[in-house]
């Protein structure tokens, strides 16, 4: 197969996706690239040759199946090793890769299905093949079923992975040409994924991305020199999301290892048998570290706590040198060893001890966050893009980080701030070919070949990007002020570790008011301080003393806002906000106006006087 391989190989730039994975084979062919657990937690290898041996398989398996180059082929799952081979099998096949969320509803499948029109389905399990059986009659166009973990079909709609797999096996070893020849058709402008949209309103949208945006993000991030040769990724993130997507292209080119779980309640357990070097999140993960950090400590009360506090302030002295590229010395360092030593070693052991960095994206890091960390030794670079950009159009560096900003563009890379409202634009060759059959919605997108990304930014004197909004949503109040609810949102989480998530509304309103819900994690153990152990999260909800904890931290933070922006009422809602009931994005964004929808009765209620704070 080498020998094979080895032909191939010539000087020309790469051209797709799968030439990455080819040369990558080429030039390291036994180093691992991927560990993965069984069913027993036991954790596996593959290395790159094995990889391309399955991909090989898989696409073979494909194009026996009559698999045309630019067809749409689905994968419905969890991340996890299975989708990886899968997506490399479809793109060998000449096909482009079609993402559907494993929390979509049967509803929501058929209408990506229907709108792609994908000829084939990957499906995690027999759970996600149930959806598929329930909307078969709706989707004729899907020729047949790949299930991960599952039983066969009787009249052979579905198939199990491994059977699939072997027999793809069988047709590549009577041809192996044919793979070769399939690669080679494939051009920087064939569409590679489809990544329909998550959405906060709306249907989702499908944003073609080509292969020469993974190629070209590949090749920028791999020159701003970020990785290490023992480096280690522990990759959870959503492959159906471009943030977990671009992730995975990234290491092809850097070589990096990856170990994949996307289970997300193992996440704390897999840290500690994978030990990672780095890892890329959502905000949401750092605050709920952030949260059981804080909160157990309060917990723990006396010199404990004592002996934190002392250590988190030397720890932000130590920061703010370091944000000046500046290493502490005398005292300070001394003062900053005894801290580490007590303290920050032991939170750096939760991420299993050997993290460098830290890559944040999808959502807004708040700057307290960042510096919290920061303080205990733990580095976050933010980043930012979006889908239409092929996730990574800016990012922090180690050696140039900025708090408050998401980093100046990637290689390749420009950016433009629109002088009529301080929107962000960015063209690159990472930026989509157009939304999915909606030639209006591109034109109004992509505007010669800058892509409107629909945020509020500014640049500083270093070049890098601060976000400070959305701008669909900035609210004005009836007054005609704008306030950027996110930053209200991130920096109350930061002064009340107990929350969980935040909802700022006012857009039209005389005043603003808030959404807020409850760490479910860390609030029993409140309540348990507080004589209130025993009762459930709804009960606690209602609790006079859970509603003065919060209000103690608006009350903080009211003091530090102009009186137009300040909150003058919230209401603690009964459930926390979920993935599973559509209250968020499966990269954990809120989607603000299925929220406020479900909620209007409330947020009527504080501006009629009928609800109050307390």
């Amino acid at each position: 197969m080498l020998n094979a391989l080895r032909d191939k190989k010539n000087d020309r730039t790469l051209d797709n996706v799968v030439e990455l994975l080819v040369h990558r084979c080429l030039e390291t062919p036994d180093d691992e690239a991927f560990s993965y657990p069984d069913a027993s937690e036991t954790w596996h290898t593959l290395s790159w040759r094995e990889v391309l041996v399955r991909t090989q398989a898989l696409a073979a398996g494909l194009r026996d199946l009559g698999t045309a180059r630019g067809d749409r082929i689905s994968i419905l799952s969890t991340t996890r090793i299975d989708w990886i081979l899968a997506d490399f099998g479809i793109q060998a096949a000449g096909a482009a890769t079609t993402t559907i969320y494993p929390s979509n509803t049967p509803e929501e499948c058929e209408y990506i299905l229907s709108d792609s029109g994908s000829r084939f389905v990957f499906a995690e399990d027999m759970g996600q093949v149930s959806k598929l059986i329930e909307i078969r009659a709706q989707i004729p166009h899907v020729e047949k079923v790949i299930v991960f973990d599952g039983e066969a079909a009787e009249d052979g709609w579905v198939v199990p992975l491994s059977a699939f797999e072997d027999h793809g096996k069988t047709v590549h070893e009577a041809d192996e040409d044919a793979f070769f020849a399939r690669m080679n058709e494939l051009g920087r402008e064939d569409l590679a994924t489809l990544i329909y949209t998550s959405g906060t309103t709306g249907r989702p949208k499908g944003v073609e991305l080509l292969h020469d945006c993974w190629v070209y993000m590949s090749e920028a991030m791999d020159s701003v020199d970020i990785f290490q040769p023992d480096d280690k990724q522990f990759l959870w993130l959503p492959l159906s999301h471009s943030f977990g997507k671009v992730l995975l292209v990234i290491m092809i080119t850097a070589n990096v290892k990856t170990a994949v779980d996307g289970r997300i309640p193992r996440i704390i357990d897999n840290l500690a048998v994978v030990q990672p070097t780095w890892m890329a999140a959502a905000p949401r993960i750092f605050e709920k570290a952030y949260n059981k950090i804080v909160t157990g400590i309060e917990q723990e009360g006396g010199l404990k706590e004592r002996i934190f506090r002392w250590s988190i302030n030397v720890g932000r002295e130590v920061s703010r040198v370091r944000q000046q590229y500046r290493e502490p010395s005398g005292l300070l360092a001394l003062k900053f060893a005894i801290a580490d030593r007590l303290v920050f070693t032991k939170i750096k052991q939760r991420f299993g001890g050997k993290v460098r960095f830290f890559i944040s994206g999808s959502a807004p890091l708040s700057r307290d966050m960042a510096e919290f960390f920061h303080a205990c030794g733990i580095l976050i670079l933010e980043g930012y893009g979006l889908t239409e950009s092929s996730a990574a159009s800016f990012v922090n560096l180690p050696e140039g980080f900025g708090f408050g900003t998401v980093g100046p563009p990637v290689p390749g890379t420009e950016v433009a701030i629109d002088p009529a409202d301080g929107e962000v634009l960015i063209k690159s060759r990472g930026v989509m070919r157009g939304y999915w059959g909606l030639p209006d919605k591109t034109a109004e997108t992509i505007e010669d070949g800058w892509l409107r990304t629909g945020d509020i930014g500014e640049l500083d004197d270093h070049g890098r990007l601060k976000i400070t909004d959305r701008k669909k949503d900035l609210i004005k109040t009836s007054g005609g002020k704008y306030v950027a609810p996110q930053a209200l949102e991130s920096r109350l989480k930061a002064l009340c570790p107990y929350l969980s998530q935040v909802l700022v509304h006012g857009n039209a309103r005389n005043y603003c008011v808030a959404l807020v819900t409850m760490d479910p994690d860390g609030l029993p153990a409140w309540a348990e301080d507080h004589g209130l152990g025993g009762k459930s999260y709804a009960e606690l909800s209602k609790e006079p003393a859970v509603k003065q904890l919060v209000q103690d931290a608006v009350d903080v933070l009211n003091d530090e806002l102009p009186s137009y922006s300040t909150l003058k009422y919230f209401h603690i809602l009964d459930t926390d906000l979920s993935v599973e009931e559509g209250d968020l994005t499966a990269s954990l964004k809120v989607k603000r106006k299925v929220v406020e929808a479900k909620h209007m009765d409330v947020l009527d209620g504080f501006y009629k006087g009928a609800v109050a704070s307390i």
